[in-house]
């Protein structure tokens, strides 16, 4: 029984690890998309402060340059970090599905115990009901 317990409780621990780890995967791909969204917004600002839209143009900003690039690395980070998110939802739907094939064996071993349970008290009480009737007749 405890080794059940314990099994059962590590299952839930694992499941609890793995939705830990999509939370904070999906937490870094909402900061990492803020982060090149506000870049995006820099760079539109800069052009329209400097007046130059075209990048191969002399005059385009270093600034909005800067900021192309790290938005860039940024949203190639989304992309890895996608790739990760997808991969640890799927150890996390296997960590669940573990977890209630060893909650769904508890739950029969428990019945199979109560129903083992039931069937030697029915036969005790037979057993009783049998000594009476015969001390009675």
């Amino acid at each position: 029984m405890k080794s059940r317990d314990s099994l059962i409780r590590l299952k839930r621990f694992q499941v609890d690890d793995k939705r830990r780890q999509v939370t904070q995967i999906e937490t870094m791909i909402a900061d990492f998309e803020r982060m090149a969204d506000e870049l995006d917004r820099q760079i539109v600002e800069e052009e329209q402060r400097v007046g130059v839209t075209d990048i191969a143009h002399f005059a385009y900003p270093t600034f909005a340059k800067a900021a192309m690039q790290r938005r860039d690395n940024l949203k190639g980070s989304v992309d890895g970090l996608k790739e990760q998110l997808a991969s640890a939802q799927s150890q996390l739907a296997e960590a669940f599905e573990e977890l209630k094939k060893v909650e769904m064996l508890e739950e029969r071993n428990v019945e199979r115990e109560r129903q083992s349970e039931n069937q030697r008290s029915q036969a005790e009480m037979d057993s009783i009901g049998l000594a009476m009737h015969l001390r009675a007749g």
